[in-house]
């Protein structure tokens, strides 16, 4: 039954090449132009009509919703008018996405580099990443299409390095039958925690030798010539789902951007161009009043989008870089599908906002993970793209363009325990020599043997609780006088 309390405002939504600027309707599955083979992103023709309420109204009714108890309202679809208006309350999936905390980071990492700001922890969401923003868009869209065409079988497909499987399987495995979903992941690079999610979730997982690019030319092939429905972002509901993470954070902020700057890292570059698609279309309702400033930041072993940047605006060309290792795995990737996206909407940010509030920075692997180990030591839950934020920030610093009065959002786009297995790596000193790391001591905590099994053979339960207790208090250098 429909909640009397769930928007009655439909949209008119349609695909928008960013190639050759022609429209399609969304009645049928796009992931490419049928004309120019461009990428799209989602356009509501009707979106004039929501600048007839006025942005103090939006910002009264999104807080408002802060507040229900209707599900479908919870999460990302909150923002239900910004983001897909042409779902029905039936069509919505919600796991609990979104909503995900901003915590300023502890007084003394803020003090130790001289910066105010907060990681957006979307390692909170329920596959224990951002992705569950855009998958939770994109399932609900198909949920529509199943519900109207009436279809008995759809196989969802995705190219991973860990997240996007993670997320894609946990969606298609609540809504169940007909869907049914496939995942490629590049043999021996993704981590254990993440490969045994979608094997949970009930998904086939297929590996293929070579990095996440490999992966994607396959998974693209396979969506162009057969009848699957592509998950990766090139699926434009994806993007449109990811938006929602600019939508939390001006919320956070009572809608107020100014001195705000953000850190997302750049892999498939689909977050980013949500990000700044989000921001832009809060901007265009007055819904806030200026636009944060946009940091993207990329390894330098996967950095294409940083390299167009580098380049002369005159003599500017993007290609494609073969990546090697990274700890930033989930951004190890050498051709992002979205970055014609990225051009575009990095274009209209600067037109709104000026030069500058757009801007790609370069960090090393050993920032990165050095980034992840500093924030968690320091009481946050960063994955190694958490970490390599934190390294953008204090990059950003070095190169004198992060004003000191900037309050940083940096985006934690997992949990750190997807990726405690470099935290291991660094630890033990047993990274490969491709990744140059040198594991620095100040960083490096391993666990104190007190007594073996030998040690213990033969002690009463008592002797072996004293005797222990012994060496502790030697270890540790406990005063005995008691509190």
């Amino acid at each position: 039954m429909k909640n009397e309390n769930f928007p009655v405002y439909r949209g008119s939504l349609e695909y928008s090449c960013l190639g050759c600027g022609k429209r399609f309707s969304i009645e049928k599955l796009h992931y490419t132009c049928p004309e120019c083979r461009g990428v799209f992103l989602l356009r509501n023709s009707s979106f004039d009509d929501l600048k007839k309420t006025p942005g103090s109204k939006w910002r009264e009714i999104f807080d408002a919703r802060a507040a229900l108890k209707v599900p479908e309202l919870r999460g990302i679809f909150r923002f239900y008018e910004l983001m897909a208006p042409v779902l029905e309350q039936q069509d919505i999936v919600y796991l609990g996405e979104g909503n995900t905390p901003v915590i300023p980071a502890s007084r003394d990492l803020q003090s130790r580099l001289g910066q105010k700001f907060s990681f957006k922890n979307d390692g909170q969401n329920p596959s224990a990443s951002f992705k569950d923003r855009g998958m939770a868009c994109a399932f609900s869209y198909l949920k529509k299409l199943v519900r109207e065409k009436g279809w008995d079988q759809v196989l969802t497909i995705c190219a991973s390095t860990g997240d996007t499987s993670a997320a894609a399987a946990l969606y298609g495995a609540y809504i169940g039958p007909p869907i049914k979903s496939v995942v490629i992941l590049p043999q021996g690079r993704v981590t254990s925690q993440q490969l045994s999610q979608p094997l949970g979730s009930g998904a086939w997982v297929i590996e293929l030798p070579g990095v996440f690019d490999d992966c994607m030319k396959v998974v693209e092939y396979l969506a162009d010539n057969f009848r699957v429905a592509l998950l990766n972002s090139k699926n434009a509901w994806r993007i449109l789902g990811q938006e929602s993470y600019a939508f939390e954070v001006a919320q956070w902020y009572d809608w107020d951007m100014s001195g705000k700057s953000l850190f997302v890292p750049i892999g498939n570059a689909g977050n980013i161009t949500a990000i700044m698609g989000g921001f832009l279309k809060l901007m265009d309702l007055g819904i806030i009043d200026s636009l944060p400033r946009i940091f993207g930041v990329q390894s330098s072993h996967a950095d294409p989008v940083f390299q167009y940047y580098q380049a002369n605006p005159e003599k500017r060309s993007f290609s494609p870089v073969k990546v090697k290792a990274s700890v930033a795995q989930a951004a190890m990737i050498g051709n992002p599908v979205s970055f014609p996206r990225v051009r575009a909407l990095a274009e209209e940010y600067q037109k709104k906002q000026g030069s500058g509030s757009f801007q790609v920075v370069q960090v090393s692997e050993q920032a990165i993970m050095e980034g992840m180990l500093l924030a968690n030591r320091n009481g946050h839950i960063a994955c190694t793209q958490g970490g390599e934020c934190l390294a953008g920030m204090i990059r950003a610093k070095e190169m004198g363009i992060l004003d000191k009065d900037e309050t940083a959002v940096l985006d934690a786009t997992a949990h750190a325990l997807k990726f405690s297995g470099f935290q291991e790596m660094y630890f033990a000193d047993s990274f490969s020599r491709e990744y140059g790391i040198t594991p620095r001591k100040e960083y490096i905590n391993l666990p104190v043997q007190i007594l073996n099994q030998q040690d213990r053979e033969g002690m009463s339960e008592e002797e072996f609780t004293r005797a222990a207790a012994d060496r502790i208090v030697e270890t540790l250098g406990l005063d005995r006088e008691m509190f």
